[in-house]
């Protein structure tokens, strides 16, 4: 049986507080879910709705991996903070991929660390 699950990569570079990261990963869930494909995105529901959060370093490194996700066929959502409290307008905050089957997800995200 196939699992699926979503991916919020976080920029680890940031240091929002925990309270900004949480809206900012809220923001990349609900709108990569929105591009997903439909029959994928059922099928996440039903099996739970698994989301992992991830870090990387930088704003480049989020640039290559929405491009690499891209490849894969997978749903992409960059988040960019409208810069009311702690960081200047336009920010890119954080990347939701999917959500999709882990094995996809896996091959752009498996070597990133949980946040």
């Amino acid at each position: 049986m196939t699992e699926y699950k979503q991916c919020i990569v976080t920029r680890d570079d940031l240091k929002l507080s925990k309270g900004k990261l949480a809206v900012q990963v809220a923001h990349a869930a609900v709108t990569a879910s929105d591009f997903a494909d439909k029959k994928e995105r059922d099928a996440w529901m039903k099996d739970g709705q698994k989301k992992v959060v991830l870090k990387t370093g930088t704003l480049q490194d989020l640039f290559m991996l929405k491009e690499s996700a891209r490849r894969e066929g997978l749903s992409t959502a960059l988040i960019t903070d409208a810069g009311l409290t702690q960081i200047p307008p336009g920010t890119v905050t954080v990347l939701g991929i999917g959500p999709a089957a882990v094995e996809k997800l896996d091959k752009v995200v498996g070597k990133l660390k949980l946040v």
